[in-house]
């Protein structure tokens, strides 16, 4: 999705899934916690039901609505975690796990210098 796009301006717009049936309406936008960038919509999926958390990131805005690549039975059977409170890392990987994305493992400390010798030049 366009990363240049305020998250409060897609508070309330529509959301649709990969063939152009209505979802619901953005009620939340979740920031990732280190990079700040927009990363999950709650979709309020009804009048009397619960928001479904989608992934930002394959999704598109187009025309002013959300395009989400998923089905929307899909969508509606997302881990429910109640909306208004921090998504916690383990929640996210449900989600991820769920949509059936990857998640790419954090990045392990480069360890290039370690175990030379003082003196030597291996390079």
């Amino acid at each position: 999705m366009q990363t240049d796009i305020d998250p409060r301006n897609l508070i309330g717009r529509k959301a649709f899934d990969r063939n152009g049936t209505k979802i619901g309406t953005i009620d939340e936008i979740y920031l990732d916690d280190a990079t700040g960038v927009p990363e999950w919509a709650a979709i309020r999926t009804g009048l009397f039901s619960r928001d479904a958390f989608v992934p930002l990131e394959p999704s598109e805005l187009v025309d002013g609505t959300l395009r989400i690549p998923f089905e929307r039975a899909l969508i509606k059977d997302a881990p429910d975690f109640g909306v208004g409170r921090h998504l916690s890392p383990e929640q996210e990987l449900q989600l991820y796990h769920h949509y059936g994305l990857d998640v790419a493992p954090p990045l392990p400390f480069p360890d290039h210098d370690f175990g030379r010798l003082a003196g030597t030049d291996d390079a």
